[in-house]
């Protein structure tokens, strides 16, 4: 079975949980299924204080899950307008994979959260963008067509899935954020189908 990696950042838990949403999108596309992974947090100490293995949720990811996958969902809270630094992080260290154009061809499709409706969530969405069009990875949306896009009176954007979380991340994802989430993963799913297919 061809795998997509979910890929995400999650500080208090909104992005890992529309990750979890996405997935179960991909899943529902026969033939595919998702890969989930995470990354770790940065220090600003020169020493690693992470464990090579995450207390809880998605296991670290490897290189190897960028080249072996069909097609990529990328994930990061919102930071000021930006993905938040621990992604920036992992991407900044993708250059083999770019040299060889692991990624090229492949779709993507990106996924944040923010505290507040007006944090920068379009901003950080396009912002993950630019990493994947230098991968020479295909962008995938959401359309109009979802009904709840301009029915949402919380998260939900044509660039990607978002969620907003509240300043203490009280807010639960709402009907209409988890529907346009699974819509995201089930386009992507069938798109890195197609893209896959022998021609």
């Amino acid at each position: 079975m061809q795998e997509i990696l979910v890929l995400y950042y999650s500080h208090r838990g909104s992005v890992r949980a529309l990750s979890e949403v996405i997935a179960r999108g991909i899943d529902s596309v026969p033939g595919i299924s998702a890969r989930v992974r995470t990354v770790p947090k940065v220090s600003t100490v020169c020493e690693a204080t992470e464990s090579d293995i995450p207390e809880k949720g998605a296991p670290y990811v490897e290189m190897r899950d960028l080249e072996e996958c069909i097609g990529l969902a990328l994930g990061s809270p919102t930071r000021f307008g930006n993905m938040a630094a621990p992604m920036k992080y992992f991407l900044d260290g993708t250059a083999g994979p770019w040299l060889a154009g692991a990624l090229s061809g492949k779709p993507a499709c990106v996924f944040t959260s923010s505290a507040s409706q007006h944090g920068g969530q379009e901003s950080t969405l396009l912002s993950m963008q630019v990493p994947l069009l230098h991968h020479g990875m295909l962008i995938i949306g959401i359309p109009f067509s979802e009904p709840d896009l301009t029915r949402t009176r919380s998260g939900g954007s044509p660039y990607g899935a978002t969620h907003w979380a509240g300043k203490d991340d009280s807010t639960q994802l709402t009907d209409e954020e988890k529907r346009l989430a699974t819509a995201l993963g089930r386009r992507l799913a069938e798109t890195a189908l197609k893209l896959a297919a022998p021609l």
